[in-house]
């Protein structure tokens, strides 16, 4: 039997990627008509987050959850719930008709609840999303998007940025070993500013977080860089210590 979809309340989903050097996003291409000022429509073709209406039978996160396996083919994946998206204006009347064609139901009105995830790049997962008619994009070249996506993704990459100053994220993006210069490139592209090459080095050593390994790049037109692994037990430790250390509120 063909699931029965919602028709007041969907699910939009943030993927972010790094390859390297670049934040990406996951976007899908859409094919829609677009009405002309004599009545006429035209055929037009942009691209939006991957999302869509809930089924009759499941709650907001198994459909997040169901989004994201359908486009990446993962199934333990970080997912987050952002915000809702609720202004009754938020969607416009083309694109109203649009999901009413698309998804065969009659609305006026869909309520959208966003979430973000954050998945390491692969071969395989970009294989798999361009089967799905899915590509990644770079976030700082992304300039507009279906619906009121583009206001979806901001929200994102803000919620993602204060978690990069506030908790190990960067290294749930990179592959396990990296370079110093690959993780800036993320900090950079996360937070969209240039940073000082020997000071953020400095910092990033300082933080007894990085295992340095006894390997480097190969084959690369420069000086071979060193990798490096995130230790998460030192973290973790560290953390754990903080805790204890701050059970004392001292402005009681």
């Amino acid at each position: 039997m063909v699931p029965v979809k919602n028709p007041s309340i969907s699910v939009d989903c943030v993927v972010f990627g790094f390859d390297g050097t670049s934040l990406k996003v996951l976007l899908v291409k859409r094919g829609y008509r677009e009405r002309q000022p004599d009545g006429q429509t035209v055929l037009r073709e942009d691209v939006k987050l991957p999302g869509s209406p809930i089924y009759q039978d499941e709650d907001v996160s198994s459909s997040a959850y169901r989004i994201l396996e359908e486009m990446t083919n993962l199934k333990q994946v970080y997912l987050k719930q952002l915000q809702v998206f609720s202004d009754p204006d938020r969607i416009g009347d083309d694109d109203l008709g649009w999901l009413n064609e698309t998804y065969g139901f009659e609305t006026r009105r869909i309520i959208s609840i966003a979430y973000y995830s954050r998945v390491k790049l692969s071969p395989k997962i970009i294989s798999h999303t361009a089967m799905r008619r899915a590509e990644w994009h770079d976030v700082q070249s992304v300039k507009r998007l279906a619906l009121d996506h583009k206001a979806i993704l901001m929200t994102a990459l803000k919620t993602l940025s204060t978690q990069l100053a506030n908790e190990p994220i960067a290294f749930e993006l990179l592959p396990r070993k990296f370079t110093i210069r690959q993780l800036q490139n993320l900090y950079e592209a996360i937070l969209g500013i240039e940073i000082d090459n020997r000071n953020f080095r400095k910092k990033i050593l300082g933080s007894g977080y990085l295992e340095p390994l006894q390997e480097r790049e190969k084959g690369v037109a420069h000086k071979p860089a060193q990798y490096y692994q995130f230790n998460r037990h030192a973290y973790e430790r560290e953390t754990r210590l903080k805790s204890k250390l701050n059970f004392i509120n001292w402005h009681d």
